[in-house]
């Protein structure tokens, strides 16, 4: 990749709602192999693409010519842990989800630590809706009052998580679901514009503690972003700020922003200006400057702020690409905006 030079308590809520129709959990598949940690090695450079013979059937050689192109980066990876938030249209396409899952489990069978973070937007509009309880956005943040707030715990924690862990399961590999709440793993606390917003939160403090030893097992742990105060109020906090936050916490090799776009990119409306990896004070000077706004906004901090913490880099990268975990992770080339400190 070329480098570019060029937050009161919140307002009381009263739930007069009821909820007729809880949320079945999924029940995953029980686990069925375990990943030992691996020994760190370093990698080698490598620039050589590899084309596809003619034929619609790749020919063995081609397939092993794959392979050791990839020992490289495996070998720069192996051992390290990796941060991804899950989201966009990946969580929505079946093929995406498809992908996310089997690059996931390619990645802890060679070695890798990774760890998913989720959020589950569309699904919770969906539960939502069926209970005719309409959906508020201020700010691009859902207004989350406490009957809104059960609605959110029960689909990322009681749904969207336990289907992800199923599917991770089936796939070959180990997964755990986890919240913020569980092991005191996240402690929230309101945001400053907490009257308007309701039971939205930020992350206070991190305890990684119930994670080190699930991840040195070798299992995948899959993480809702809900948490809860230290009083013990849940809050709905955005899964790319607890994916930062996490990343910082466990000293992360690196942190993955799975997004509906292609990345950073140096004119807004020319879809080819894909920055490739840029640092932080170019970053910076492109929020200034204007060329980067609205949404990716707090992704371009949350990542800022994790590698201002020792992540070593952090990735926004295009979700709708087949398998774009893998061509971030293990290629020159990458899908998306790398940032380095």
């Amino acid at each position: 990749m070329a480098t570019v030079t060029s937050n009161t308590p919140p307002k009381s809520f009263s739930s007069s709602s009821s909820i007729s129709n809880p949320l079945k959990p999924l029940t995953p598949k029980p686990p069925s192999l375990r990943f030992p940690p691996r020994n760190n090695h370093h990698r080698l450079s490598i620039n050589a693409a590899v084309s596809p013979p003619p034929s619609d059937t790749p020919s063995p050689d081609y397939r092993f010519e794959i392979l050791s192109e990839s020992l490289p980066f495996i070998q720069k990876f192996r051992g390290k842990t990796i941060v991804v938030k899950y989201g966009g249209a990946a969580m929505t396409s079946p093929e995406l989800k498809a992908s996310v899952v089997s690059d996931l489990v390619l990645l802890a069978c060679v070695g890798l630590r990774p760890i998913l973070v989720h959020g589950g937007g569309p699904d919770i509009n969906r539960y939502l809706k069926q209970l005719n309880i309409p959906a508020e956005f201020r700010d691009g943040l859902r207004v989350t009052d406490a009957t809104t707030m059960e609605i959110v715990s029960m689909v990322l924690v009681g749904k969207v998580n336990k289907n992800l862990v199923s599917l991770i399961n089936a796939a070959g590999a180990t997964a755990v679901g986890l919240s913020g709440h569980d092991g005191r793993l996240l402690t929230a606390r309101p945001v400053p514009n907490s009257d308007q917003l309701g039971f939205v939160g930020e992350v206070a403090r991190v305890d990684p503690s119930v994670l080190r030893p699930l991840v040195d097992s070798g299992y995948i742990p899959v993480i809702a972003s809900v948490a809860a105060d230290e009083a013990g109020q849940a809050y709905n906090i955005n899964a790319d700020t607890v994916a930062g936050e996490l990343a910082a916490a466990l000293g992360a090799e690196k942190l993955i922003l799975l997004t509906d776009v292609a990345g950073i990119l140096e004119d807004k409306e020319d879809v080819g200006s894909l920055v490739k990896e840029i640092d932080i004070k170019g970053v910076k000077r492109m929020i200034e400057d204007g060329k980067v706004g609205g949404g990716m906004i707090p992704k371009v901090k949350c990542c800022i702020r994790s590698l201002a913490q020792g992540v070593k880099t952090a990735s926004i990268i295009d979700g709708r690409r087949q398998h774009s975990l893998l061509h971030e992770i293990m290629s020159d080339e990458g899908a998306g905006t790398m940032i380095t400190g």
